[in-house]
């Protein structure tokens, strides 16, 4: 019978493996039982074979591997010790198995034989994140790849001794990046007077076949698809008025999650959809008018110009009616700043208020956003891990309750990666977009505050103090000069605006799609 690996030796295998997959970025949270990986891991950044970025908080660090992931379309791994370390990373995975984000869980355990013991930090890890995939051996990396380009969770055993003196090589092997090319190819006539929905993520080839077969575009802000020649500015808003009444078929792509107009139209059954992607990212139950598929094509049929112009023409005044309004004045600022760089964007209002102003029909940013559940968590370590994988300018844009929930995201060691990106947090002290919805109404003014205004009054510049990240509090009318130039490091640009013209603003979009 073979001697067992000793740890050392599963760590070299595990950064071999790694390497074979092409991974150039990995994200540790150190602990006891990860410590040969995290040596194997410094040994391959010393290397440069990869770049290795440190957190102490797990939940940020798997943030992190998110925004690194999110950036390059690179298997990203996150390492972290055995117990509630693991635990930390669910809310980052649940993200990526919603997005489907190549985030890699490399989660230390201790031995099988001491769960359901008292052993310290031991827990039963296989399994502790439902619908990902899981594998506890390293040979089985390869594979769990191929099968999709989702999260993994690896979940190795570690025996003592765990740190021993070693030689860290790591030979090459010929293990195999290639996958399946999809296979559900649908072909649809022309002539339909049809709408494409494009949520996150959308399949970018989407823009050539919507102008071939002149379908218009409601396109959200990480959709990738805002600059096609068919983009609908305000769409959520046109969707909103009568000219729904005259579609005769859907196309959807990518994880549309940004308005009920959007959603409304989607769960509809009398009219004939066809998603580009799988049932994960479509918003509701598949019904039999619902047709899956990985690629789209148009055949024959005489594009409609009026149906497109008519849809074009109804997004530009409604958004030409909106350029002026104060609320959204810092949008708009933050969209021309960012240019043809990077764009992070928090959930609620300021992706929202992104959507009204946003040119559509030109080239823009990259925008990126955390789509898949749409929480508030994390966000300023997926800005920074987005940032790090990003060339040029980088600009994320959220509000302050995100900001806060991720303030933990700033907690990086003075030798750590850092890229320079400018953090702009919309301050209206508390949870503004609890005004636009129906708890925002004037019976509920009495609780409204206190279970969903949530003021906190935190010194966001003390805040910023104590991490050693440079913070400027900036007046509206000066943010734009403040973003003309690209920052050395992180930096956190402070915007204090009221919440309380939110549902007159809302009520002012809503007339606008009425008229």
């Amino acid at each position: 019978m073979s001697e067992p690996l000793r740890a050392v030796d599963i760590a070299r295998r595990l950064v071999t493996a790694l390497l074979a997959q092409e991974v150039t970025e990995a994200v540790l949270s150190p602990g006891s039982r990860s410590g040969p990986i995290a040596l194997a891991l410094h040994a391959a950044d010393e290397q440069g074979l990869i770049r290795l970025h440190v957190r102490v908080d797990e939940r940020e660090a798997g943030f992190l591997a998110l925004g690194l992931a999110k950036a390059s379309g690179r298997l990203t791994p996150v390492v972290t010790t055995s117990g509630t370390a693991v635990a930390n990373l669910h809310p980052a995975l649940l993200e990526a198995l919603h997005s489907d984000i190549p985030v890699l869980a490399v989660t230390a355990d201790r031995p099988a034989r001491l769960r359901g013991t008292g052993a310290n930090q031991t827990t039963v890890q296989p399994g502790i994140f439902p619908g990902i995939v899981q594998t506890d051996r390293i040979t089985g990396l390869a594979g769990a790849v191929r099968e999709g380009t989702g999260p993994i969770h690896l979940n190795i055993e570690l025996d003592e001794p765990l740190v021993e003196s070693t030689v860290w090589d790591f030979p090459q092997n010929s293990w195999s990046m290639s996958k399946p090319a999809a296979g559900r190819f649908h072909t649809v006539e022309g002539g339909s007077r049809t709408i494409v929905v494009a949520g996150d993520g959308a399949d970018p080839a989407l823009a050539a076949v919507a102008n071939q077969a002149g379908w218009p575009i409601i396109a959200e802000p990480s959709s990738g698809l805002r600059g096609a020649p068919t983009s609908v500015a305000c769409g959520r808003v046109v969707l909103a008025s009568r000219m729904i009444e005259r579609i005769d078929r859907i196309v959807s792509a990518g994880h549309p999650t940004l308005s009920r107009p959007v959603t409304n139209l989607l769960t509809r059954t009398n009219l004939p959809i066809i998603h580009v992607g799988d049932a994960s990212t479509f918003p509701g139950v598949p019904g039999a008018n619902v047709t899956l598929a990985d690629h789209l094509a148009v055949r024959g049929g005489t594009p409609d110009q009026d149906w497109v112009r008519s849809w074009i023409q109804a997004g530009d005044r409604i958004q030409n009616a909106l350029l002026d309004a104060e609320q959204l004045t810092i949008a708009k600022d933050v969209w021309e700043a960012a240019g043809r760089g990077l764009l992070v964007l928090g959930s609620s209002n300021t992706i929202r208020d992104v959507d009204l102003v946003a040119p559509v029909r030109q080239p823009g940013p990259r925008v990126l956003a955390n789509r898949g559940l749409a929480g508030i968590d994390g966000t300023v370590s997926t800005a920074i891990g987005a940032a790090l994988g990003h060339y040029g300018r980088a600009i994320a844009l959220m509000g302050d309750l995100t900001f806060l929930h991720g303030a933990n995201g700033l907690l990086i060691g003075p030798i750590e990666p850092r890229p320079d990106l400018s953090i702009v947090v919309l301050n209206d002290d508390g949870g503004g977009i609890f005004h636009t919805l129906e708890q925002g109404a004037p019976e509920y003014s009495n609780a409204f505050e206190r279970v969903f205004g949530t003021p906190t009054r935190t010194a966001i510049d003390a805040l910023c103090a104590a991490h050693g990240v440079r913070h400027r509090l900036v007046e509206v009318d000066q943010l734009s000069a403040y973003l003309s130039r690209s920052p050395v490091g992180i930096e956190v640009l402070e915007v204090r605006v009221q919440r309380a013209g939110r549902r007159a603003l809302q009520s002012v979009v809503s007339g606008l799609a009425a008229v």
